[in-house]
Formats: C-alpha cells, sequence, structure tokens
C-alpha cells in the first residue's frame, strides 16, 4: 500500500478524466457506489449489484464487526488479568473477576478431593471390623500355679447375638425404646433430633435424638464427649455404617456390644447375669427391662436400683404400645420380671502381681467376647508367706516392697506396699529409687572379668582429694583391704577406687548386661555406691542372673515355653566364667555370713547383698538360695529419710523369714487346686502344729523358733494375740476362730 501511495506522489496524482478503470495499482479510500453513481434510495438500486469501481466485492460488515467486538473483549480481559495479576490474593478484586465455571470446576474438585480424604479418614479411624469387638475389654480370671484363683479383672461379656434367632418381642423393645424408625432412616433421624433440640429448648423432659446407628457409632469408634465436633463424627461415621452393613447387621452389632451395667456388655451376658438364661429365651418382660437399662445402665442396673429399672420398663412398655408392637391389655398384664443374678464374683479386680501380671496377657489375648482363665506363676504359699511375714514387719509409717522369683525370672510372690486397698501403686514394679550398695554388684563383676580376685587388695583409706569425697559408715578405714572383704563390709571408699580404675564404661556395661535398663549417667563415680535409680524387680532379676548364670533375666509373670534347641542356638543370654561365678558367690556368702547382712544368715548357703541408700532414704537386701531369689525394699513414699533403718537390719531380717518359712515346705500346706475358680486365695491360717490349747474359751498358744511365743485368747469377746519375740511384748487384734461344724 506504501508503496502505491509513493508512486501517486511521483507522478503528481491523477484526474478523474486519467482514470482507467482497468488498472489496479490505484484505490480511492472510499468509493462511490455503482456505475452510474445512482442514488441508493432509487427502487432500482440493488444493494447486492453494488461493487467498488475499482472492480472489488463489497465488504462482509457483520462479520468486520464481530471480529472487532472480539477484540475488544480480548483487551478488556488482558486488561483485568494484568489487574489480578498486580493484586494481592486476600484483595476482593483478585476473585472478582473469576468467571462461574472457574468457581465450579474448583468447588466441584475440592468437594471431590474432601470426599476421598472423608474415606480415607474412615478407613482407617473406623473400620468396620472395629464394630465386630467388643467395646471393653474381656473378663480374664487369674490362677496361681497350683490352680487357686488370685483376680478377676475386665468387662462380663459374651458371644455375639444372631438376629435371627431372638424372639421379635426382644428386639421390638429395643426399636421401641431407642429408635421406632430404625429400618426407614439412613442412619440419621431429623425427627428424632429435632424432638430432641425442641425438647431441650423448651425445659422439657430430656430425649435421645441419637438412632442406633449413631449409638454404634458412638460406642465402637468415639468417645463420650458432649462437642459438636464429635456430635458430627458421630453421624458421619453412621452413614458410613449404613452404607456398607445391612439393617440386621447394624442391629445385631448394638445388641452384641451395649452396656447394660454391672460392668457387663453385650445382650447375651446381660440375660444371663439379670436372669441367667440365653436371649433366645427372654420372656417379653425381661427383654423389656433390658432395654430400659441401655439409656442410663448405671443408674437403671435392676440388681442395685430395681425400682428404678421397673418404671423404666412401663416407659418401655408404653412405646412398645406407641408403636404398634403391643396393645394396652397386654403390655398392662406384663408382669415385673425377677432378678435371677447368680454369676457373683468375690475375686479382687486387682492385686499388686495381677496388675502387674494383666497387661501382659491381654497383649497376647487380642480381641473377643469370651471370657478366659489364665495360669500364672504365682505360688500361692509362698505369697502368703510373703503377706504375713510383711504384716508382721515393725514398719511404722514406712512403706515395703517384696520380690521372689525363680532363677528363670517366674515371679512366685510379690509384695507391693503395706496394703492394696489403701495405695494400689506397686513399690515393686512402679517405684525407682536408690538401690545403694546393692549395686556394688556390678563394680565387684566387672572387676572379676577384668582379671582381679577376691583376694586383692585396694586401698581403703579416707578419701581427702576431689570433689566427691565418699566416707564409710562408722568412718571406718584401713590402709588396705581385699575385694571380698570390701564387698561384704560395704566400704564406700573402696568401692569408688574400685570404679575409678576399672572405668565407668565396664560397670555400666555389666549393668547392662544383667538387665539394668534404668538410665545410669556416665563420668559420676557415685554410681558405685548406687546413685542412679531402678525398680526392685528389675534389681532382682539382675541377682537371678548371678544365681542361674544366665543372663540377662527376664521377669514374668507366666510359665514360659521350653527352649528347643533353635532357640538355644540364637539366645542372646550369657554367662560368667565358671571362677568369675564362684569368686562372685564367694564374695556374696561372705557378705551374709560376716559381713552386713549377717541379720539374714540362713542355715544352709545362702548369698546376698545389703544396701542403703543416702541419708537412710532407701534400705534393701537382696540375695538368693537354692533356686529361689528374692529382693526387699523398705523406704518412705516422700523419699523422706528412715529413722534408724538400714539394709542389713529390718530389710534382711524380712529376707531371712521369708526364706526360712519358703525352704520349710512342711511347715505350710499347699492349698488344694482349683479347676474351677469360684473364690479367692484364702489366708492360710490353720494351726501349726505347735499350737497348744489353754482352757475351754479356745486359747492357744503358739511356739515358733522365728515368731516368738504368740497367744492367742479372747478378752470381753475381743479375740487378742500376745506376742512375745525379739522386739518384745506386742499385741495385735486377733481372728475369732470359727465354730465347728456339729
Amino acid at each position: 500500500m506504501f508503496g502505491r501511495l509513493f508512486s501517486l506522489w511521483k507522478r503528481g496524482g491523477h484526474t478523474p478524466d486519467d482514470f482507467d478503470p482497468d488498472r489496479r495499482d490505484y484505490f480511492a479510500l472510499q468509493e462511490p457506489y455503482g456505475n452510474a453513481w445512482g442514488d441508493p434510495d432509487d427502487d432500482d438500486f440493488d444493494d447486492d449489484a453494488v461493487a467498488y469501481r475499482s472492480g472489488a466485492e463489497r465488504p462482509d460488515y457483520s462479520s468486520w464487526d464481530d471480529r472487532l467486538e472480539q477484540a475488544d473483549t480480548r483487551i478488556s480481559r488482558d486488561e483485568q488479568n494484568h489487574q489480578r495479576g498486580t493484586s494481592s490474593w486476600w484483595q476482593p478484586r483478585h476473585w472478582r473477576g473469576r468467571r462461574k465455571r472457574w468457581w465450579a470446576a474448583r468447588v466441584f474438585a475440592s468437594t471431590l478431593l474432601l470426599f476421598f480424604l472423608m474415606i480415607g479418614w474412615l478407613a482407617v479411624t473406623a473400620p468396620l471390623s472395629k464394630s465386630l469387638e467388643p467395646i471393653a475389654p474381656p473378663q480374664l480370671t487369674l490362677l496361681a500355679a497350683d490352680g487357686t484363683p488370685i483376680a478377676r479383672n475386665g468387662a462380663i461379656t459374651d458371644l455375639p447375638v444372631d438376629l435371627d434367632t431372638l424372639p421379635d418381642h426382644v428386639t421390638e423393645s429395643f426399636l421401641a425404646i431407642e429408635d421406632r424408625r430404625f429400618f426407614s432412616h439412613w442412619g440419621i433421624d431429623p425427627r428424632g433430633l429435632a424432638r430432641a433440640v425442641w425438647a431441650r429448648a423448651t425445659g422439657g423432659p430430656m430425649q435421645g435424638g441419637s438412632t442406633i446407628t449413631q449409638q454404634l457409632a458412638k460406642f465402637t469408634f468415639l468417645t463420650s464427649d458432649q462437642t459438636f465436633t464429635r456430635k458430627g463424627q458421630e453421624m458421619l461415621i453412621a452413614f458410613w455404617l449404613e452404607a456398607w452393613l445391612t439393617k440386621d447387621e447394624i442391629l445385631e452389632r448394638y445388641l452384641s456390644n451395649a452396656y447394660f451395667g454391672d460392668n457387663v456388655y453385650g445382650l447375651r451376658a446381660a440375660s444371663l447375669h439379670y436372669f441367667y438364661r440365653q436371649p433366645e429365651n427372654l420372656k417379653p418382660e425381661q427383654a423389656a427391662m433390658l432395654a430400659g437399662l441401655v439409656q442410663a445402665p448405671s443408674r437403671f442396673a435392676p440388681t442395685k436400683h430395681y425400682d428404678r429399672a421397673a418404671k423404666r420398663m412401663q416407659l418401655v412398655l408404653n412405646a412398645m404400645v406407641a408403636a404398634g408392637y403391643l396393645n394396652e391389655a397386654e403390655a398392662t398384664a406384663m408382669p415385673k420380671p425377677k432378678i435371677d443374678s447368680r454369676a457373683k464374683s468375690e475375686l479382687p479386680t486387682g492385686t499388686y502381681f495381677a496388675d502387674w501380671a494383666l497387661p501382659e496377657i491381654r497383649k497376647q489375648v487380642g480381641t473377643g467376647y469370651s471370657s478366659q482363665t489364665f495360669t500364672t506363676t504365682l505360688d500361692s504359699r509362698l505369697q502368703d508367706i510373703a503377706r504375713k511375714v510383711v504384716s508382721r514387719a515393725p514398719l511404722g509409717e514406712a512403706q515395703v516392697a517384696l520380690v521372689a522369683m525363680r532363677t528363670n525370672g517366674e515371679v512366685v510372690a510379690m509384695i507391693g506396699g503395706k496394703e492394696y486397698r489403701d495405695s494400689p501403686f506397686n513399690r515393686a514394679t512402679q517405684a525407682k529409687r536408690q538401690p545403694g550398695s546393692t549395686f556394688k554388684l556390678f563394680v565387684y563383676l566387672a572387676a572379676l572379668e577384668a582379671g582381679m580376685d577376691p583376694d586383692d587388695t585396694i586401698d581403703n583409706s579416707e578419701i581427702v582429694a576431689g570433689s566427691y569425697r565418699p566416707k564409710n559408715s562408722g568412718g571406718s578405714y584401713s590402709e588396705t583391704i581385699t575385694l571380698e572383704e570390701g564387698f561384704a563390709r560395704s566400704s564406700n571408699v573402696a568401692a569408688v577406687r574400685l570404679f575409678n580404675k576399672l572405668g565407668d564404661k565396664a560397670v555400666i556395661e555389666m549393668a547392662r548386661s544383667f538387665g539394668i535398663t534404668s538410665p545410669m549417667p556416665e563420668g559420676d563415680p557415685s554410681l558405685a555406691l548406687g546413685t542412679s535409680t531402678v525398680s526392685l524387680l528389675e534389681l532382682t532379676a539382675a541377682y537371678a542372673g548371678v544365681a542361674g548364670n544366665e543372663f540377662p533375666v527376664k521377669p514374668q509373670a507366666f510359665k514360659a515355653e521350653e527352649a528347643g534347641w533353635f532357640d538355644w542356638l540364637w539366645s542372646t543370654q550369657d554367662s560368667l566364667y565358671n571362677s568369675e561365678h564362684e569368686d562372685m558367690e564367694q564374695m556374696l556368702r561372705l557378705a551374709i555370713n560376716s559381713g552386713t547382712g549377717r541379720a539374714a544368715m540362713l542355715s544352709g548357703p545362702n548369698f546376698g547383698k545389703t544396701g542403703t541408700s543416702q541419708n537412710n532414704r532407701d534400705a534393701l537386701f537382696v540375695g538368693y538360695a537354692d533356686d529361689l531369689v528374692v529382693g526387699v525394699w523398705i523406704g518412705n513414699d516422700d523419699n523422706s529419710p528412715l529413722d534408724g533403718v538400714s539394709g542389713g537390719g529390718l530389710p534382711a531380717r524380712i529376707w531371712r523369714d521369708f526364706m526360712r518359712q519358703a525352704q520349710g515346705v512342711s511347715d505350710l500346706p499347699k492349698p488344694k487346686a482349683s479347676s474351677n475358680p469360684e473364690g479367692p486365695v484364702e489366708p492360710m491360717d490353720v494351726p501349726d502344729l505347735e499350737d497348744i490349747p489353754i482352757g475351754e474359751n479356745g486359747s492357744r498358744l503358739r511356739i515358733d523358733e522365728d515368731e516368738g511365743i504368740t497367744l492367742s485368747t479372747e478378752v470381753e469377746g475381743v479375740p487378742l494375740e500376745f506376742r512375745l519375740d525379739e522386739n518384745g511384748i506386742g499385741v495385735e487384734p486377733g481372728r475369732r476362730t470359727p465354730e465347728p461344724v456339729r
């Protein structure tokens, strides 16, 4: 175009007379219409026939206008995008220009993502298989090694119910009072929710708005917290259950898991507990009373609140009439059921030993509805000896713990405190206290491993240099002392010097190899004197490793399976060389026979070590005889100092008394084994052979080498025991002798 304009300027232009219509190098900016320059208003004017004088066709103005409009739209959109690009996401104009399709696509994608996230969350937190499991751990009964029951713990459960085998009046009772429209809703009942909200808003009687599906979701997957979040989760899981389970499956799982009071879960267990019959045989009035318990089981339990249960049963009957399951005459004629509760248990729900053993067996049991019985390693005879010995010890306000185990770790007796009912805290397994000089066992074991002998000497003079200067009890020092004498007399300075000579790592590694898992700080010489804390159970197991020369020893409440050849081949247990084991036992024997543990000396071979922590806060004695390893601890719960009690005093005497009676198998008769656990371990208070009857009022005189002289009698109808022993004369409440069966 510019070329044509240039040629026109060069020629000086053309006049109309000079115009050649055949030339294609000249275009007017606007040409007249038609060859005859006719009037457009003329009737003969033909729009379609109009052409430029140049011969070009008439332009399509409509298409041109459309293209201009599209260009304007693109320019406007580019300007808007530029404005949004320069604005921040939190500013309104960043979002104002978004089209509806943009919003719809993103809302749909977000909803789809949320749906998949919800499905994933439900699959993890609410697996359908969980609704088949009991909501409370099933009942477990623990037996002593001889079959004597010692504790029963857990909920009373039984097998799930089958809806097809239940009478109609059983399911109708629950549907009428809990969820009348169960078979017509999808897990949520809007009418029930509205009724509950209205009742709360108007101050009327409280009404439940939860369906049976919601209740199953709540007690199977959720907590009982009354929050909007928990209620929303409950509704969501209810929809989930309704989508994947049939109505009959939901009702079966609900009836099999609901709580009915008295620690009873599930309809089968409840019908047996309250009426001693299977749910398939329940009478209509019995089913109505059971259905009424679900709302408030503890409040309506008929074994404790029969009147409340009967009133609640009447509400169930009225609901059944309203639902059409009964007529008025049938509801009025319905009698009140008689309670037949035979499943009584006098066993304690917990003891020190049971509380320690139950978590271990719970891991093995897994899930299930049936109650189970397990035999433990507890020896009822030794447990009774431990109870008697501890109860007779002059402890004052102090607490006591005792652990007895075999060399393989089987615990046969356990005392975690003076009285379980007053304090269930187990001081044998849960308390972490300083072991005192009983920890010196590992220092001397490390010395023997390093090649030292019991006859080797070490400096026993007072430590006067350095930042840590321990003292010997009573200020007793000497120039040198042998290892066995230092161990027997429990020399603190000798133990610290030996610790520094061997190095902290050698002592810590030795303690670890014997099963001590408690923290032990490196570089602290006070560790040699037992300043790190351990449990009595852990410490006793370490001494069991020395007794059996196989370590570490794991304490166990249930008899372990006999190890096979393959287990022996891959066993991680270690042992001392025979010479090292003999040398260690030589020192342990000397500690009892002529050292700080003389009060624990027995007539036969005995091995042990005393321990007293700083400021007499803990007093211990741990030792063994034959295959029985026993640890005794005495201390105050507030960690305050004991009044004149040390490891070689009262703990050693308790250890000796227990061991003497444990070794005298004929002194106490063994309890009879019981295949049907129906009662607790009975105290073995049968008179010994030394009992001598005095007079006709039932007074008896008992002479015992260990316990002294005991006179059992009654003063004005009150049974008393007068005891004369090495501690003087004591008076205790006695036990009334039962009248003989005539």
